[in-house]
């Protein structure tokens, strides 16, 4: 037979069933290169922290976490309870403690009563302790949430609570979770930043992990001294063009070693030293705070004591936002007042209060609290019943993990409300209980993200934030 005569006799269903095995390959080669998933051509392009979609119309971009470490007293600052005058000094009855679980003293434990006077602030008349001034005037912006529970009465695992969904130590955070599932905007900072003051958490680096997620997700901690950033300056003699040319020789050879093995690490390896260079530029202009109007920096209260650090730090997340970061945690500590709490709670308050009042105020201004979530919270609250037995000693407040006050304000929250009511005494919830795992939700919820969706599967099985539980607190939203 001729090849004319073959030709003629083909068809083009023959074809494809004989020949084109050979073009499927050849196409899936193709896809798999562009993915930068096959071996050969040049190292793909890869940013991990690229912005992805969200499941729904977000109300919020980004988000400032203000995570006030040690438990702060819901009693001292939130939840007014005139009722502990009358018991001051004085066991509860029997029963409304006999099932009470507490980390130091006994149910027995005589009551604290609270010496802070309250008033209502704003159009919505939501009560703050005296200890608040600047935070209450922002009543109107803010839903507090006086009916949150948690499961841990310890610091430790209540913080892996709080911020990752478990008590156990190693799951990722929900900073993590957010860059996870949203990335980032912004080119030249992480996607997650951690800013530190006071003690410092017990939880430590634990509360800004990226757990089993990668390491590229995990929240990056700027410091508090002359480098705020760890090794961002060269070293004396390496200019900013002998770094260039050092990188890209490393990326040379990262390009040959790729198109041995066809590893996408080595990309996002890459993309990690290009960041950290593009951040050699870019952190100068964020630390420096010459642009920002005197007045304004004066109400944060950056150039005075005891607010400085803190001032400092929340002009940052301000910055930060600005500029594309999507998830900054403040961590402050520490809170936990076991002796002297009314002028341990004073001292922080103190530290944290005008500048907190001023970010929000801020970023008002802006028009940035709009998009931007900010919540304030700890791992648990305080007993109704003091510390120690010997009133004369300044008395403090054991972990309480059956009630607490956390707020939340801007992007997707329905400010000027309290959500949650608790008993006379501080002693449980009894109206619309909110737990940590819903105040999760309903964070991931403003964000664009569902929950129960966002999940990543790790030794065989998928796993979120929420865990198995978590609800989004409706009467929160706008």
């Amino acid at each position: 037979m001729r090849l004319e005569d073959f030709d003629r006799i083909q068809s083009r269903r023959r074809f494809f069933r004989y020949c084109a095995g050979g073009l499927e390959t050849i196409a899936l080669g193709h896809l798999l290169s562009l993915e930068g998933r096959s071996a050969g051509g040049a190292l793909p392009r890869v940013n991990p922290l690229a912005p992805k979609p969200a499941h729904f119309g977000p109300k919020a971009k980004n988000v400032i976490f203000l995570l006030m470490a040690g438990g702060p007293s819901q009693i001292d600052l939130y939840d007014p309870k005139p009722d502990l005058q009358r018991w001051h000094g004085k066991p509860l009855p029997e029963s409304l403690t006999k099932n009470l679980e507490l980390a130091f003293i006994k149910p027995t434990a005589k009551v604290l009563g609270c010496p802070r006077t309250f008033k209502p602030f704003g159009e919505s008349g939501i009560e703050f302790s005296d200890f608040l001034p600047h935070t209450a005037s922002c009543g109107d912006e803010i839903c507090l949430i006086r009916s949150m529970y948690t499961e841990a009465f310890n610091h430790h695992p209540g913080q892996a609570l709080l911020t990752s969904g478990v008590t156990q130590l190693g799951r990722p955070t929900i900073g993590a979770w957010v860059t996870y599932g949203l990335g980032s905007e912004s080119q030249n900072l992480p996607a997650f930043v951690v800013l530190t003051s006071g003690g410092g958490a017990s939880g430590g680096s634990n509360n800004w992990s990226s757990g089993f997620l990668p390491s590229t997700y995990a929240g990056v901690a700027f410091g508090q001294k002359d480098e705020p950033i760890q090794y961002l300056s060269n070293p004396a003699g390496i200019t900013r063009k002998g770094q260039r040319a050092r990188l890209n020789g490393i990326r040379r050879l990262n390009e040959l070693r790729y198109r041995e093995v066809g590893d996408l690490a080595i990309a996002s390896r890459i993309h990690s030293y290009e960041l950290a260079f593009r951040m050699q530029a870019a952190a100068p202009d964020l630390l420096d705070f010459s642009d920002e109007p005197a007045a304004l920096l004066e109400i944060y209260g950056v150039n005075k004591e005891p607010t400085h650090p803190y001032a400092t730090n929340c002009v940052l997340a301000r910055r930060m936002v600005e500029r594309g970061v999507r998830f900054v945690m403040l961590v402050h500590s520490s809170w936990d007042d076991h002796k002297e709490i009314d002028t341990r709670h004073k001292k922080n308050c103190d530290i944290t209060d005008r500048p907190v009042g001023a970010l929000l105020k801020d970023l008002k201004q802006r028009g940035l609290l709009d998009t931007t979530l900010v919540v304030w919270a700890g791992e648990f609250g305080r007993t109704p019943m003091g510390e120690v037995e010997r009133f004369e000693i300044e008395p403090g407040r054991d972990h309480h993990p059956n009630c607490f006050s956390i707020w939340m304000a801007g992007g997707g929250i329905k400010g000027g409300q309290v959500v949650g009511k608790t008993d006379d005494f501080g002693l449980d919830v009894v109206e619309d209980p909110v737990h940590v795992h819903d105040l999760q939700a309903t964070m991931l919820h403003c964000l664009g993200l569902e929950h129960t969706h966002l999940t990543y599967r790790h030794m065989g099985r998928d796993f979120r934030l929420t865990d198995i539980g978590g609800h989004v607190v409706k009467k929160a939203l706008a």
